[in-house]
């Protein structure tokens, strides 16, 4: 079974620049607070470390 980490959007993208909602977007969070369960792959840590600010992971699974 692959790792996963659940990551949780904590910031808004409003008056952030484009890359960083655009970062957003790939990671498939949109509003506040939500959720999601994603592959633990080197990209999606690196997706996840360029907006500490707005992101933050809640679980690591696996």
């Amino acid at each position: 079974m692959a790792k996963t980490i659940v990551v949780k959007q904590i910031g808004s993208p409003i008056r952030r620049p484009a890359i960083q909602r655009a970062t957003l977007k790939g990671l498939g969070l949109n509003k506040m607070h939500r959720t999601r369960e994603l592959e633990d792959t080197p990209a999606t840590r690196g997706m996840v470390a360029k907006i500490p600010h707005l992101v933050q992971i809640i679980e690591e699974r696996g």
